[in-house]
């Protein structure tokens, strides 16, 4: 009988503990089983694979690329069980299936909003869980299982082998401030004038500050004064509100706070190629009807903002 048939949720468990915590003994605490019995089992399945699981050093346990490996698959079966058990729950109380969606700040506030309206209007039983956060922790959730779909800027995305991604729009980026700034409304602004006043930028890494970064670069500019890093687009709005500071966004982000009288788009062009949104989803998830329709709602969102 292959390894991988006598491996247990609970087994599952503890390599994820032993990568957590480093410690056999810690691991055999937490999951009420003994250290001599854990050992033992992990040598077993060490043996069984043919490769060392885990690095046995003094200060602890180091998964090796193997456990990397064998541990990543673990979390998503982890999981993947744990929203089978949401999902379930849901049809024992009449409702479909709870879809997790993963969205960046940066994401247009319509589109989004939009998309997900059009979802529970087809299917008004289910129901949906947002997430908010930047692309590289919500594409690690959605690797492991702990979301179903991300929508995001895709600037800075690298193909990998277990998601699907579909790139939805072009944007380009604005600088703006806050509508009664003393720059607004002023044309054929220079980098010169932005020196002036402090900023708030996305961390570094982000999509948006990785466009910002690349425009003043192609500009030869050198960076202007980042007073505050943020990835959230509540705070910056308030602070915007409030201050001289200025800060990037998206097109349709600055147009439509801009229409609420939030913010303004100032006279200046940042230089480079057009940036993108789109969306990333796992391969290895059959598609039922509820998710093939929540990405065709995002397909068709595109068309109405």
């Amino acid at each position: 009988m292959s390894w991988t048939r006598r491996l247990r949720i609970h087994h599952l468990q503890l390599l994820i503990s032993l990568s957590e915590t480093g410690s056999l003994s810690e691991t055999a605490k937490q999951l009420f089983t003994t250290q001599p019995g854990l050992s033992k089992w992990l040598k077993e399945l060490e043996d069984d694979i043919g490769a060392e699981l885990f690095d046995r050093h003094s200060r602890g346990l180091q998964p090796t690329a193997m456990g990397r490996l064998l541990i990543a698959h673990a979390e998503r079966v982890i999981n993947e069980m744990d929203r089978a058990e949401i999902n379930l729950a849901s049809l024992k109380e009449g409702s479909s299936r709870t879809l997790a969606i993963g969205t960046s700040p940066a994401t247009a506030p319509t589109f989004v909003p939009a998309a997900i309206i059009q979802f529970i209007e087809k299917h008004p039983e289910s129901r949906i869980e947002i997430q908010e956060g930047t692309m590289n922790i919500l594409l690690e959730k959605l690797e492991t299982g702990k979301l179903d779909l991300v929508v995001g800027r895709m600037d800075n995305y690298q193909p990998r082998s277990t998601l699907f991604s579909e790139m939805l729009y072009k944007e380009s980026l604005s600088i703006v401030a806050r509508i009664d700034h003393p720059l607004a409304g002023k044309p054929a602004l220079s980098w010169a004038d932005l020196y002036n006043y402090d900023w708030i930028v996305w961390p570094s890494g982000t999509p948006i500050r990785s466009k910002l970064d690349i425009s003043l670069t192609t500009a030869g500019q050198k960076p202007p004064p980042y007073r505050i890093e943020s990835t959230s687009q509540v705070g910056n709005l308030w602070l915007l509100q409030f201050s001289d500071m200025l800060s990037i966004v998206s097109e349709r982000v600055a147009r439509h706070f801009h229409e609420r009288g939030l913010i303004t788009a100032l006279d200046i062009e940042l230089q480079g190629e057009q940036g993108s949104v789109g969306m990333c989803w796992r391969d290895e998830v059959p598609l039922d009807d509820a998710m093939s329709d929540l990405l065709a709602c995002f397909r068709q969102a595109v068309k109405q903002v």
